[in-house]
C-alpha cells in the first residue's frame, strides 16, 4: 500500500507503550533499580537527534488484528443551500434559517453523529459559495450561498464534495473560483472534471474524480474516464468516481449510465457514486465493487414541498493493506430529506419507522429488477 508502512510501525509501538501502566501499582525499591543511587551519572549526550516527520496514530477501531486498516466512507446525494439571488426577499433556505434562530448547523443536526463517526463523508455540492452576480445560464433556478455558509460543511463533518454538476457555473467562472477558494480555506476537499481531489486519513490516500455526463459527452467519457481512473489508482489506495448523470426525476439508470459505470469499475475504481435525478436509484455490485446510480437528495433547498422526500445515506467499508484495497461491506441509512413530514426543512433525518425504511428498500429492489448486477439485499446494519 502506498502510504501505510510507517503508520503501522507507530501503531505497534503505541500498543506496546500502553502495556507499561500494568506495572504501575507494584512497589519497587530505588536500590533494586540502582544499587548506588548516589553515584553521579555521566553527562547526557546532548547531540540533537535528526528531525523526523510525526506519523499519525491509527485509532484502534480502524486497525484490524492482522494490521489491515479499515476505512468507512459515507456518501450523500445532491446538496443545495442558499437560493436564487435574482428573486426578491428571503430564499426558502434563509426563511428556514430564521426559524432555526440563525444556527447554520441545523441542517446536519440529525445526521451529524453518523457523519462524525466515519472516516470521510462526500456529497455532491450543487451550487456556489459566492457573492458574484448571476452569470448567463439556461437554468430556471440558480443556487448560491454566502461564503460563510461553508461552515455547514465543516461543522457537519462533510470532508469532501463533488463540484461537477449543472449549477456550479450559475455565477460564472468568478463564482466557481470563489467557491473553490472558500472550500480550500475551510479544508474541504473538492473535485471536478479538471481537478482530482485527494483526502488522506490514517495513512490511506483517497482520490476523488468527478464528471458530468450529457448524451453528447458519452463517447468522450468512455475514453477519458478509464484513463483518469487508471492513473489515479496507480498512485492512491482508494479511488471514488462521482457522476452527475441521467435524467431528473428518474428512478432507474439508463443504458449509458450502466455502460459508463461498469467501465469505470473495469478501469480500477473502488466506488462509483451517482446523482442529478434527485431520486434514489438502485445499486449494482459489479466485480466486487459498488455502483450507486443515484443517491437522490441529501439536503435540497430548491423546493419546500417536493413530491418525494425519500433518500438514503450510503456507507461502505474498505480494507486496506500493503497488497491493495478490498471492499468489505456496505449499508444504507434510509432517510427523509427533512425532519418534517409536511414540508422540507432541509435537515436530512434517518427514518425510525420500519414501514418507511421498508418503503425505501422495496423501491430500490423493484427499480433494480432489470439490472444484471443489482444487489439482492440492502442491509441497514453492518454485517
Amino acid at each position: 500500500m502506498k502510504k501505510l508502512s510507517a503508520a503501522l510501525i507507530l501503531a505497534v509501538f503505541t500498543v506496546s507503550m500502553l502495556l507499561v501502566p500494568a506495572f504501575a501499582d507494584e512497589e519497587v525499591s530505588l536500590i533494586s533499580l540502582d544499587p548506588d543511587p548516589f553515584q553521579i551519572s555521566p553527562a547526557p549526550d546532548l547531540t540533537p537527534l535528526p528531525e523526523t516527520t510525526p506519523q499519525p496514530t491509527i485509532p484502534p477501531q480502524n486497525l484490524l488484528g492482522d494490521g489491515t486498516i479499515q476505512i468507512t466512507i459515507t456518501a450523500g446525494g445532491d446538496m443545495t443551500i442558499g437560493g436564487d439571488v435574482r428573486k426578491r426577499g428571503d430564499s426558502l433556505f434563509d426563511k428556514e434559517l430564521k426559524k432555526q434562530g440563525g444556527d447554520l448547523n441545523f441542517l446536519t443536526r440529525n445526521v451529524r453523529e453518523i457523519l462524525e463517526g466515519d472516516d470521510m463523508t462526500i456529497v455532491n455540492f450543487e451550487g456556489t459559495l459566492t457573492t458574484a452576480p448571476v452569470y448567463k445560464t439556461k437554468n430556471d433556478f440558480v443556487f448560491s450561498a454566502p461564503p460563510e455558509y461553508v461552515s455547514i460543511l465543516r461543522e457537519g463533518s462533510i470532508e469532501a464534495v463533488a463540484l461537477q454538476n449543472n449549477h456550479v457555473m450559475d455565477h460564472g467562472e468568478t463564482g466557481l473560483n470563489e467557491t473553490k477558494a472558500v472550500l480550500n480555506e475551510a479544508g474541504i476537499v473538492w473535485s471536478d472534471a479538471k481537478n482530482m481531489g485527494i483526502y488522506e486519513v490514517h495513512g490511506v490516500s483517497i482520490a476523488m474524480l468527478s464528471y458530468q455526463q450529457y448524451r453528447e459527452m458519452v463517447e468522450e467519457l468512455l475514453v477519458r474516464v478509464p484513463n483518469d481512473v487508471a492513473k489515479a489508482k496507480a498512485e492512491h489506495d482508494i479511488v471514488i468516481v462521482s457522476f452527475h448523470w441521467g435524467e431528473e426525476l428518474d428512478y432507474k439508470p439508463n443504458a449509458n449510465q450502466v455502460r459508463l459505470g461498469r467501465l469505470t469499475v473495469d478501469a480500477g475504481a473502488d466506488l462509483v457514486l451517482g446523482h442529478h435525478s434527485h431520486r434514489i436509484n438502485p445499486i449494482e455490485e459489479y466485480k466486487g465493487k459498488y455502483i450507486v446510480y443515484s443517491l437522490g437528495n441529501f439536503s435540497f433547498s430548491g423546493n419546500n414541498k417536493p413530491s418525494d422526500m425519500s433518500t438514503f445515506l450510503f456507507q461502505i467499508r474498505f480494507n486496506v493493506t500493503e497488497s491493495g484495497t478490498q471492499t468489505d461491506s456496505f449499508r444504507i441509512i434510509p432517510s427523509r430529506i427533512s425532519s418534517k413530514t409536511d414540508y422540507n426543512d432541509f435537515a436530512p433525518t434517518p427514518f425510525t419507522d420500519q414501514r418507511l425504511i421498508d418503503n425505501v428498500i422495496n423501491m430500490l429492489k423493484n427499480n433494480g429488477k432489470n439490472l444484471e448486477y443489482a444487489v439482492r439485499e440492502y442491509p441497514v446494519d453492518w454485517e
